[in-house]
């Protein structure tokens, strides 16, 4: 059955077939995160078979078997959050009160969160999991990528994917999160667990592999370390993503490149051969495909800055460069534990001064390019009908009322979800 979404007071489609430019009016690179983000005003959409059939003025729509007015609401892409932590037991109030009085962050406080993870039951972190997707949903979500690492045991960390993998298909296997209290004097024979047991019980539930590559941190993993990790996940079949840069300008943006992963995710302090290397990552072609295909995005996670008091990323830097930069909320229990997109939007238009286009875009097509997922992000003819529809006219209301509950209904694959 086909659907027509009518009376759209502004559609966003990040298509640059629907008026999509960069500076000057050159065609929009999908990787460079450009102003144009596929606009059209007193637009309509038809949705048939879970996918996008039609976009374009309300005026020239084609029949569809049902009609949906949206009363001039905006409709976009839902939002693509390419970075999350979901699945775990625990509380950290306590830290994140500590932090707000002056305490540093180190990461540290990850230990707390495996303690409680290893003693819930498989139902309590499957509550847990599925109530952080709903809200996700909720607030415009309609892919998440959910990592582990809160096991850091063999036993638990498989557990943690199975259950993510119930919610989602973009699940990480994060066994090299941090090293456990167990094993803080045998720091190899840990890396060796990782890379080998419990690889074994944990790749058929994953997509990808990660590691907490950066040595500012005492329990996180050196670049030798990263790599062995990676290197072990890539041979079983998982393609990799890195967390790097986040406390100190260390070897994660180099070991990411030298592996070819899809997201090197924090980014926070970077060199400049660093932001040159990811820019030089990607094709030139300017081609939807070609982008998707090939390069590193660099994955900001604003509202951890923002729990953790440290700085921000220079997001301008990037994308001035030509890096194309993906917005997600690395939603967990210690660094910060907002499963808001919308807010990850504001802090970004705010905090990072991207223009409210693209952070919009990092948010939704950039999430995509950062999963290599070429069927979500985005409204073009084909893609998956995933829609975030808000009780406002236009997407800069995300950052223009920030904290305000905007979403008014969420379609996913075609079907109103919310």
């Amino acid at each position: 059955m086909s659907v027509l979404l009518t009376n759209i007071g502004e559609l966003v489609t990040n298509d640059p077939d629907h008026g999509g430019t960069g500076p000057g009016g050159a065609p929009a690179r999908t990787g460079s995160a450009p102003d144009g983000i596929g606009l059209v005003p007193d637009a309509a959409v038809v949705v048939e078979d879970g996918r996008i059939a039609w976009t374009g003025p309300a005026a020239s729509a084609p029949a569809a078997d049902d009609v949906v007015d949206l009363a001039g609401r905006c409709v976009l892409p839902g939002f693509v959050d390419s970075h999350s932590h979901t699945v775990f037991a625990g509380d950290r109030s306590a830290e994140f009160a500590a932090r707000m009085t002056g305490q540093p962050y180190t990461g540290g406080g990850i230990a707390t969160t495996v303690a409680a993870t290893r003693a819930a039951s498989e139902d309590a972190l499957r509550a847990r999991g599925t109530a952080l997707v709903r809200e996700m949903l909720a607030q415009g979500t309609t892919t998440v990528e959910i990592k582990s690492g809160y096991g850091q045991d063999v036993a638990t960390e498989a557990r943690t994917l199975r259950i993510a993998r119930e919610l989602t298909p973009e699940t990480t296997y994060l066994g090299a999160h941090t090293v456990p209290a167990e094993y803080a004097d045998d720091r190899a024979g840990y890396v060796g667990l990782v890379t080998g047991p419990m690889l074994a019980a944990c790749a058929p539930h994953a997509r990808w592999v990660d590691v907490f590559c950066e040595p500012a941190a005492p329990t996180a993993f050196d670049e030798d370390e990263a790599r062995a990790v990676l290197r072990a996940g890539m041979r079983a079949g998982l393609s990799a993503r890195v967390h790097g840069n986040q406390l100190s300008a260390g070897p994660g943006v180099r070991l990411a490149l030298e592996v070819g992963a899809a997201s090197v995710d924090h980014c926070t302090h970077l060199s400049d051969a660093d932001v040159d290397a990811l820019a030089g990552s990607w094709t030139t072609s300017g081609s939807w495909a070609d982008d998707r295909r090939s390069g590193t995005v660099a994955t900001l996670l604003p509202a951890v800055e923002f729990s953790t008091r440290s700085p921000y990323p220079d997001a301008r830097r990037l994308l001035a460069a030509g890096v194309p930069v993906a917005l997600a909320t690395d939603c967990n229990p210690g660094s910060g534990y907002s499963s808001s997109m919308p807010f990850v939007v504001a802090l970004a238009v705010r905090e990072m001064r991207m223009s409210p286009a693209q952070a919009l875009w990092s948010a939704t097509a950039g999430g995509a390019l950062a999963l290599r997922r070429d069927d979500v992000g985005h409204l073009a003819v084909g893609a998956r009908a995933d829609l975030t529809v808000l009780d406002a006219p236009s997407h800069t209301y995300l950052a223009y009322r920030p904290g305000v509950p905007l979403v008014h209904e969420v379609w996913r694959n075609g079907t109103r979800a919310v």
